[in-house]
């Protein structure tokens, strides 16, 4: 069976509920790989709730519907403060940035208590001003940037992760609509371990499968080496 768009491989799944440490209960799922303990843990970040991004925004439950049974990863959304999926709805209300450092932590205090193994950040967009600003925490491995806009990240953000040694990628669209790859490269530079990888026709939203694809590969490249390039048909042959 070729894997297509809407394609959702076997993997254990659970609704999820994360408290945060101000008293809201964000609502979230966690896919596991099937049969197996998880080789790595992906943290999910999604893109900007005031602009339709949620858990479901389609890299990231694409990423839950494949990445546990082609590469071992488990892969843990959940919407942040006030946003809407098929899911539900979290609690509180946005904060742009601001209060969503409760939600952050408390993902990574879930994923740290439920023992999940090598745990990553994987934001998207305003996800990715998440991680930069609030993620990096002692049992984070590292992190994953897909389409950074770095519109909160501050410049203190990125000397923090440098001092950290922690490594980032940071997969910038060729066509991105708000940093793209030449410019990446000089915005980075106080994260000095940051790499830039910039990603031929691409777009801000990642739009198509073969983009979809590539953002997965890289993913799981990542997290877990040698896992990519993922198999294209289900079982793999």
């Amino acid at each position: 069976m070729e894997i297509r768009s809407s394609t959702s491989l076997p993997a254990r799944r659970s609704d999820i509920e994360l408290t945060t440490a101000d008293g809201v209960t964000l609502v979230g799922e966690l896919a596991l790989p099937q049969d197996t303990e998880p080789l790595a843990t992906a943290i999910c970040l999604h893109p900007l709730p005031t602009e339709g991004g949620s858990m479901d925004s389609h890299v990231l439950r694409k990423a839950a519907a494949r990445l546990p049974a082609l590469a071992g990863i488990a892969v843990l959304r959940f919407n942040t403060r006030g946003t809407t999926s098929g899911r539900g709805t979290s609690g509180g209300t946005f904060d742009a940035g601001g209060a969503e450092r409760f939600d952050v932590a408390a993902a990574i205090e879930f994923a740290e208590f439920e023992g999940l193994p090598r745990r990553w950040l994987v934001g998207w967009s305003f996800g990715t001003d998440l991680a930069l600003t609030h993620g990096l925490d002692p049992s984070i491995e590292g992190a994953v940037l897909l389409s950074p806009p770095l519109r909160w990240s501050l410049r203190p953000a990125l000397e923090a992760w440098t001092e950290s040694g922690k490594p980032v990628r940071a997969l910038i669209p060729e066509h991105d609509d708000f940093l793209r790859p030449e410019a990446a490269v000089e915005a980075f530079a106080p994260l000095r371990q940051c790499e830039v990888v910039p990603v031929e026709g691409a777009k801000h939203l990642w739009v198509g499968e073969a983009q979809v694809r590539r953002a997965l590969d890289e993913i799981a490249q990542t997290l877990v080496p040698g896992s990519a390039p993922l198999a294209r048909e289900w079982p793999p042959g």
